[in-house]
């Protein structure tokens, strides 16, 4: 056995339980002799699967997260393609299986392990994994959104006036219904009182809120909410629960799923209880898809993304973080990681050879010419240097991996809704709810003030037709009483000669006497009667 094989096969012997990688690989041949392994006791101190397109970064998921099982540790992973499903269906031999087991020393056997299926919002196959707005908070939000750090800190303003409110947002139009308020005529004071939320960013965010919901993507948000508690599950049998998170359904909106996934941790942190340092670890949290979680990123998303891996390490949590070059890890979070899978790195640009001279820089002093080797690399080889149980790095150890036991590629639909099916997750999360929240709550309120406001009205027209009623009445009342009062008696006027002739004793003589046709004609014409023709 050649010296440095030698030293890699000392390197990698531990007391307790371990995880293993492969076989140690020089000069092209695999020595079985020689495995290579991560402690158990050490995955908490979290690690990094980098590797280009290609180079097996998925299968050596696959193969971690069955072993940790077995070890009776809880997994989680990101599911982005759909070919991780096949860890609920033992795997098959074929000649490039077989062949790989035996040069490397494993002894293969097809194995399915337990599995949870989850889907962000329902969307796909998979227990509906949804989030408050409120508990997700502003930071994650305003990364989901593409808010600008201005937006950032003034969306955080909004949540802490609804959070000071009572107003509780549980989905996006809870959150649309507070932006609303604060722009209307009604918020105005409350809007001024917030100090740094100006109504032109309210505005930007209430679109930016408009189209996200527009795109289908509000089904993420409500409630009832994931209890992140149920990661930490093991099985009846011992093994450790593997929780899959279905993608392919929202694989087109990376930075969303990369979010909540950050989501999740920061809620598992947040719970947690402090355990220090544990024989394994109570999770294992895998991040894929790394640098869509990093990208265009703010620095208060950066400085939480840092706090959170620091520290939850002592709650007993391991992290991986999987993409394409170490490069795609900001330096503050990559000086956390412990424990490092590359894969093979392409050098095709000025810019990838930068970062492969810069990956290389960052490993333990090797035997091994890093620089060629990791661009040489086959699919399924990769270049492993892991804490030791004293913390220690192990030597750099180009290693053969294991093929994983379980399926290589999907699970039957039909697998995967049987086990959905019988998962009591279901009963708790299948059926989306809608409590009385913001958008209730803002919503009443504004209907009771349009009421109260028609009534206002209503009352007022009300009192002005009875002061037009009552002031009719009186002017009808006071020409009835002017109507009612007798006629002044007329002045007495001289009587005209007529009258003093009909008046005169002769006359009154003649009409007792005669009773002439003139005085009876006079007299009818007195009392209004007609003459008879």
């Amino acid at each position: 056995m050649p010296e440095q094989i030698q030293q890699i096969k000392a390197g990698y012997e531990f007391a307790g339980g371990a995880l293993a990688f492969g076989a140690a690989v020089l000069d092209g041949a695999a020595y079985p002799e020689a495995q290579v392994k991560i402690p158990l006791a050490v995955i908490n101190r979290h690690g990094l699967v980098a590797g280009a397109t290609g180079t097996g970064k998925t299968k050596t998921l696959q193969l971690m997260a069955e072993q940790l099982s077995q070890g009776g540790v809880p997994v989680f992973l990101a599911d982005v393609k759909g070919d991780l499903s096949g860890m609920a269906s033992p795997g098959v031999s074929n000649e490039k299986v077989a062949a790989r087991a035996a040069d490397i020393g494993e002894e293969w056997v097809g194995t399915a392990y337990p599995t949870e299926f989850y889907a962000l919002g329902g969307l796909g196959k998979g227990i509906p994994i949804r989030a408050a707005v409120s508990s997700f908070g502003p930071t994650l939000l305003a990364k989901v959104l593409g808010l600008n750090e201005t937006q950032e800190s003034s969306l955080g303003l909004v949540f802490h006036y609804a959070d000071s409110k009572g107003l509780w947002l549980d989905d996006i139009k809870d959150l649309r219904a507070v932006v609303q308020h604060l722009t209307s005529e009604e918020g105005k004071a409350d809007l001024k009182n917030l100090g740094g939320l100006s109504s032109a960013t309210a505005g930007v965010i209430l679109r930016e809120l408009i189209t996200f919901a527009d795109q289908g993507a509000d089904v993420f948000f409500g409630l009832p909410e994931f209890d992140t508690t149920d990661l930490l599950r093991v099985g009846a049998d011992g093994r450790g629960i593997v929780s899959m998170l279905e993608l392919p359904a929202v694989q087109d909106r990376p930075q969303l799923f990369s979010t909540f996934l950050m989501w999740l941790l920061a809620d598992l942190f947040h719970d947690l209880p402090e355990v220090g340092d544990l024989d394994k670890p109570k999770l294992v949290f895998f991040l894929d898809e790394a640098h869509l979680l990093f990208a265009n990123a703010s620095k208060d998303f950066l400085q939480a993304i840092t706090q959170t891996v620091r520290l939850i390490r002592s709650k007993g949590v391991g992290v991986f973080f999987v993409t394409q070059s170490p490069k795609d890890v900001p330096g503050d979070v990559l000086a956390q990681l412990g424990n490092r899978v590359q894969h093979a790195l392409r050098a095709y640009t000025p810019e990838d050879a930068k970062a492969l001279k810069a990956a290389v820089s960052t490993y333990p002093k090797s035997a091994y010419d890093l620089e060629e080797l990791l661009t040489q690399l086959g699919t399924g080889e990769a270049v492993i240097t892991v804490l030791s149980e004293r913390g220690a790095p192990t030597p750099v150890a180009w290693t053969r991996m294991r093929a994983p036991q379980s399926l290589m590629a999907p699970s039957a639909d039909a697998v995967i809704d049987q086990i959905v099916a019988a998962s009591p997750g279901t009963g708790r999360y299948a059926a989306a709810q809608d409590r009385e929240s913001a958008f209730e709550k803002l919503t009443a309120a504004a209907s009771a003030a349009d009421a109260a406001a028609a009534q206002a009205a209503a009352a007022e027209a009300q009192a002005k037709a009875d002061a037009e009623a009552a002031k009719a009445a009186e002017a009808a009342a006071k020409a009835e009483a002017k109507a009612d009062r007798p006629a002044a008696r007329p002045a007495r006027e001289e009587p005209t000669v007529v009258e003093q002739v009909v008046g005169s004793s002769v006359f009154k003589s003649m009409l007792r006497s005669a009773g002439t046709v003139i005085g009876r004609e006079i007299t009818r014409s007195i009392f209004g009667t007609s003459r008879r023709r």
